[in-house]
């Protein structure tokens, strides 16, 4: 019998394949049909630090405007709890999720700047939230702001966050960083419990017709699991923190690959904006086929067996490989 135990985070997961932070994991029916699909645990969609601020802003302008009304005014003023900021839908969804599911549930907030972070990271945790992702967006477009203090930047959200909270800590990265391995072992020492590779930024695309600037979201493909699987192998071994491996993971191979390059979980989002709640299903079914082929009864057994510190091409992770490739 194939065991597809993994822990991650400190925590024990039936599976590796997580749903990530997504659209998807913000109903609690679909989040449902994640775990009955055979999820080892969800992310919540995150909420927005923008979406805090723009809500908390538009009440304090309601309130502030009735101020110099007359008391007659009341009447025609919605109930205070009509203006039900973003925050506590999301803490009732994660107080829904925890009656509701057997599986961890992992609370998501997106944003950059330092102020907000342990507040709701505090909410969270009290809400039941088994552990909270940080996915730090920042765009460092101030030519003033160097390297050192992006990177001070998220260890001290970390930091303060680590402070606040006895709930494990995941810090989904960003692959921008000069010293990726400095960087991961800065925030194991800064206290992470985890590390995400790698955020997948959304750019903006130019519509040279219009003379403008277009959002445009374009999932992802499995090509671009190679860069979170380099690094998921390179750190695997060298940190003390879980791995997750996040963009590109699309079929059983992608998640063979990421576990076996070191990862403790593989997050899948785009394919199951594409084909549905029911992949987990199938990869999950497939892992165990593939493992009992091959003779793994766990999942331990082939984690990091490919990962640079143990593959016996480690050379394939490196400088050496890329000379060869271009024929020098």
């Amino acid at each position: 019998m194939v065991n597809l135990a993994t822990t991650y985070l400190g925590i024990s997961l039936r599976s590796p394949i997580v749903p990530s932070a997504s659209p998807l994991t913000r109903d609690l029916d679909t989040i449902l049909k994640m775990e009955d699909a055979g999820a080892g645990a969800v992310v919540l969609h995150s909420l927005f630090e923008e979406q805090i601020e723009r809500e908390a802003h538009l009440l304090d302008e309601v309130i502030e405007d009735t101020k110099y009304r007359y008391a007659e005014s009341v009447d025609f003023f919605p109930p205070l709890e009509e203006f039900r900021r973003d925050e506590e839908h999301y803490l009732e969804l994660i107080r829904e999720a925890k009656e509701a599911l057997a599986i961890p549930v992992i609370a998501s907030m997106n944003g950059f700047s330092a102020g907000s972070w342990t507040r709701y990271a505090k909410l969270f945790e009290e809400a039941g939230a088994d552990a909270v992702e940080l996915n730090i967006y920042y765009i460092p477009t101030n030519p003033a702001i160097t390297g050192q203090l992006v990177e001070d930047l998220y260890v001290d959200i970390l930091s303060a966050v680590k402070s606040q909270i006895s709930i494990p800590v995941t810090v989904k990265l960003s692959p921008y960083f000069s010293a990726m391995a400095n960087m991961a072992k800065r925030l194991e020492a800064a206290g992470a419990d985890g590390l995400a590779l790698f955020n997948r930024f959304y750019q903006p695309d130019i519509d040279v017709k219009a003379l403008e600037t277009r959002r445009r979201l374009a999932l992802s493909t499995s090509e671009e699991i190679r860069l979170p699987l380099r690094w998921i192998a390179l750190l695997y071994g060298r940190v003390n923190t879980s791995l997750a491996l996040t963009t590109g993971v699309h079929t059983v191979e992608d998640v063979i690959k990421g576990v076996m390059a070191g990862a403790d979980a593989v997050h899948v989002c785009s394919v199951l904006l594409k084909e549905g709640i029911g992949k987990i299903r199938e990869l999950s079914s497939e892992l165990a086929i593939w493992m009992e082929a091959k003779h793994y009864s766990r999942l331990d057994q082939m984690q990091g067996i490919l990962s640079h510190k143990n593959t016996p091409n480690p050379e394939a992770f490196e400088r050496a490989n890329y000379v060869k490739l271009i024929g020098l």
